[in-house]
């Protein structure tokens, strides 16, 4: 296995009452894709949100390249080189699919070189660039999410459910887009239902139960093991998708 990048020791997150996150232990070797699996409820969106910093772990590590991370402001551990792509998409509706791209570009106006790549695998992008983002399709706003994460390299990108809803034709373009992050060695954290979609790009599969890793293995040997499937996920992962 390569070496970690992303580590979490013991992570327990509270949200009010509601103990979610009850000592979340895994490891996101650096380079690699990690698809973290796991039925609905089972604290999947809350372990990327405690990572960004937008819940903080009551106990437990975070530790990212090297330095804890847990319970830094948002702003900060973004500044370390992570991104995050809410299953909400988060986009700015009332600024243009400019505006918001200039947003997320930390070194200032996005590189012109880097936004050609991106509109190679999202033209709409090109042909709505000074639309307000709120007229787009609920496919282009993904896309416009995918693109904010990815305007300048990151280090590590943590994904919730990118494909939700969205048209084929837009998954194949993500597909092309995530294959060419990870040939520049991008290490993403995917939570994902859409298992065609993590199985085409996915290393290794995490799968959460309850709060808690119940289970890890590469997503080939996952993939193989349709039994394995059932018993932690409730059903085979080629239903999913």
């Amino acid at each position: 296995m390569a070496e970690a990048l992303l580590t979490l020791e013991g992570v327990h997150t509270y949200i009010g009452q509601y103990h979610i996150l009850q000592g979340v232990d895994f490891t996101v070797p650096r380079g690699t894709m990690t698809v973290l699996l796991g039925r609905n409820g089972a604290g999947k969106t809350t372990t990327l949100r405690t990572i960004m910093g937008l819940w903080k772990p009551s106990r437990g590590k975070v530790i990212f390249d090297g330095a804890e991370i847990g319970g830094r402001a948002t702003p900060d551990i973004a500044l370390a080189g992570i991104a995050y792509v809410p299953e909400s998409m988060g986009v700015f509706a009332d600024l243009t699919v400019r505006e918001n791209m200039v947003l997320a570009a930390q070194k200032g106006a996005p590189d012109a070189a880097r936004l050609e790549w991106i509109f190679g695998f999202f033209p709409a992008l090109k042909r709505f660039w000074t639309h307000p983002a709120g007229v787009l399709s609920g496919g282009q706003k993904q896309m416009l999410s995918i693109a904010r994460a990815v305007v300048e390299p990151r280090r590590l990108i943590l994904i919730d459910e990118p494909t939700k809803g969205i048209a084929p034709a837009i998954i194949e373009n993500m597909i092309r887009a995530f294959t060419e992050l990870k040939r520049d060695e991008t290490t993403i954290l995917l939570v994902e239902q859409n298992f065609r979609f993590a199985q085409a790009l996915g290393d290794w599969a995490v799968v959460m139960d309850d709060g808690r890793i119940v289970h890890r293995e590469t997503m080939a040997e996952l993939s193989a093991d349709t039994a394995t499937q059932t018993r932690l996920l409730g059903l085979s992962l080629e239903t999913h998708g």
